[in-house]
């Protein structure tokens, strides 16, 4: 393992981020990492595709929305 370093502001934006994922600091940095390295390496896919194709590798079935009755 490493020490990266980044300028302040990002780092002030990615303990934002890690806030509003519920993850760790390092561990939005690591997916960060993660799917930019995939955006690059498939850049006719979209993020949402790439972010779906890692979560069904991974097994995750999406549940269906229902919608709220008023």
């Amino acid at each position: 393992m490493g020490i990266v370093n980044i300028d302040d502001e990002l780092h002030d934006q990615l303990r934002k981020a890690s806030v509003v994922s519920c993850r760790s600091i390092n561990a939005q940095a690591a997916f960060w990492i993660k799917i930019g390295m995939l955006c690059e390496m498939n850049p006719s896919q979209s993020f949402n595709e790439i972010v779906a194709h890692e979560l069904r590798a991974a097994g995750v079935v999406a549940q269906a929305i229902k919608a709220a009755s008023a």
